[in-house]
């Protein structure tokens, strides 16, 4: 990630933000593993009342850092174990908060997810693996609650933004990954599915820019094998989860090759995928504007996850 184009797009974000949205509508390109995904007509889904508990640490005493997780339990009617997804969000691995997901989270509850909507060390002070510890100390933290929350185990998904994405989707593959699931991973870490946007799924893709060096402590040169190990692209295999991919075409900073050579390389595995393209939209613009997305990204994980 390159710092000069952060700034500018951050500059046109500003400037667009009040129109975009009215100017962008339905000016996507939707894509499966057959070609074109066509917009169903189904029957609008349930929506259930929300709890919002107080905001829990959900790390070990002896952690580096004690990190918070907020919480949000569906009311859903009867005693049925209900999926989960683990939100995570962007800022280049060093900025930002779950503020920025709330939204999604609520959106997710409503449809019948509990929401965790996590906290992270940041980099420089913490480099990458510790990021990945994190959600598998949340990952172990999910599962201890599964009972008293009525989670389903086996339906928990990650969703994030930008680098927020990216560790999760490393979080789907570290379970093929001798190297990514030691000491914190296991079973327990296992995602059932993946909705990512804006993710930089191979880190070799950038110039050494500060926010890449950062997270992994070095350039590409000088650390080729952490790079490697940080990158999602190169662990698919068959047994990686399904994952919906969104992303903007005018996406500079993370650059649309990085999600349509990843859809491609999980479609080859037979992995189940979908790619939706958001025209005349970059790095900013696209989590702005991410509506439709997120529309079309919970109707995935409902198909992979709630379909009998």
């Amino acid at each position: 990630m390159n710092d000069n184009n952060l700034a500018a797009q951050a500059h046109w974000s500003r400037r667009l933000v009040i129109a975009l949205p009215l100017l962008l509508t339905g000016c996507a390109t939707h894509l499966g593993p057959n070609g074109p995904v066509t917009p169903s007509d189904e029957v609008a889904p349930a929506r259930y009342a929300v709890e919002r508990l107080a905001p829990l640490t959900y790390t070990p005493p002896d952690w580096p850092e004690a990190l918070e997780a907020r919480v949000l339990l569906p009311d859903t009617p009867d005693d049925r174990l209900r999926p989960a997804a683990l939100l995570v969000h962007g800022g280049g691995w060093q900025r930002r908060s779950p503020d920025d997901m709330d939204e999604i989270a609520e959106r997710l509850a409503e449809r019948g997810y509990v929401t965790v909507n996590i906290a992270y060390r940041f980099a420089p002070t913490y480099r990458f693996p510790a990021q990945l510890h994190d959600l598998q100390q949340a990952m172990a933290w999910i599962h201890e609650r599964a009972e008293a929350w009525r989670i389903d185990t086996g339906r928990i998904v990650g969703v994030g933004y930008s680098s927020g994405a990216h560790l999760v989707s490393l979080l789907g593959v570290a379970g093929n990954v001798g190297a990514l699931s030691e000491p914190y991973g296991g079973d327990h870490a296992r995602l059932a599915g993946v909705l990512g946007g804006g993710l930089p799924s191979d880190l070799f893709k950038f110039a050494d820019g500060r926010l890449v060096v950062e997270f992994i402590g070095g350039t590409r040169a000088e650390k080729p094998e952490a790079y490697r190990l940080a990158s999602p692209i190169y662990h698919v295999d068959a047994n990686t989860p399904p994952h919906f991919l969104f992303h903007g075409r005018w996406d500079s900073l993370v650059p649309v090759d990085h999600a349509t050579d990843f859809h491609a390389a999980l479609l080859a595995q037979g992995v189940e995928s979908e790619l939706y393209l958001q025209h005349y939209r970059g790095h900013f613009t696209s989590f702005l504007t991410r509506d439709s997305a997120i529309e079309a990204g919970i109707a995935f994980l409902d198909r992979q996850l709630l379909d009998d």
